[in-house]
């Protein structure tokens, strides 16, 4: 990564990837100028007070530009600084970086491609060379998994999976609660797509607030929902013993665990503790 020194300031200071060394470098500068334009918060700031639902580690590899981030990982660095924190429309903020983040996929892809062989003189070096395009083939799509997975290991969502939130229920966004007070939120929620829950959960997928944070279950169940149908599903909170303010995010997850409907935006709650 490239460096600067500034007057005033021992050391040196982070430059960002350079553009021109590659569509991940590219990728990664942008991310790099917009998290400055956003005033250079830390990457702890960015997850404990605006709520990136991504690790520390992964949003600061993002900006590293040394390999492609996942789009999940690449949607919560610019979910919370172009939208949170420069006020961006969300729905054109989300379009403008999907397009910028495939494109960089697209032409990692290209790069990592095959050059076509030769043609051979005898059906000999024509079948080595054939074996040869082949297993260079599965390599990329490998990589191009790897590359555009946000953990690797992560299952794909069953096709046609999809969910729609409907209404808060309970204790609407801003509620003020008392300290030390347990309360239950209440989200309705439909079910969008065309495979049936079974066997799902909401999970506990990232919070922020101050002084002190709500204490809720990891996970709550959603009741068996087939297409179509509305469902309400309810967690009971424990709000901290100091004033403040808290925020909690959930993602629906399988019996495993594995987050599902990756690219759904997050339901949570937020209150005012009095």
């Amino acid at each position: 990564m490239d460096v600067e020194r500034r007057p005033g300031r021992r050391g040196r200071v982070a430059r960002g990837p350079a553009e021109d060394s590659g569509p991940v470098a590219g990728f990664a500068r942008r991310l790099w100028e917009l998290k400055r334009a956003a005033g250079d918060p830390s990457y702890d700031r960015m997850r404990d007070e605006y709520g990136a639902l991504a690790s520390k580690s992964a949003l600061s590899a993002a900006a590293r530009g040394e390999r492609l981030p996942s789009w999940e990982t690449s949607w919560e660095f610019v979910r919370v600084l172009a939208a949170g924190v420069l006020g961006g429309d969300e729905d054109e903020v989300r379009h403008e970086w999907r397009g910028a983040w495939e494109r960089a996929r697209d032409a990692l892809t290209a790069d990592l491609a095959p050059a076509a062989p030769e043609p051979a003189p005898d059906r000999s070096r024509r079948t080595a060379f054939v074996l040869a395009g082949a297993v260079a083939l599965v390599l990329v799509a490998a990589l191009v998994f790897v590359f555009a997975s946000p953990f690797g290991a992560e299952p794909a969502a069953p096709a046609g999976d999809a969910s729609e939130f409907v209404s808060d229920v309970t204790v609407p966004d801003g509620s003020e609660v008392a300290a030390g007070s347990t309360f239950v939120k209440t989200w309705e929620l439909r079910n969008a797509g065309t495979v049936g829950w079974v066997g799902r959960y909401l999970v506990r997928a990232g919070s922020f607030g101050n002084p002190g944070e709500c204490g809720t279950p990891e996970r709550v169940p959603v009741p068996q929902t087939a297409p179509g149908e509305h469902v309400r599903v309810s967690v009971e909170v424990h709000a901290p013993d100091s004033p403040g303010h808290c925020q909690v995010y959930w993602k629906m997850a399988d019996e495993q665990g594995h987050i599902l409907l990756p690219d759904t935006r997050a339901v949570f709650f937020s209150v005012r503790v009095i």
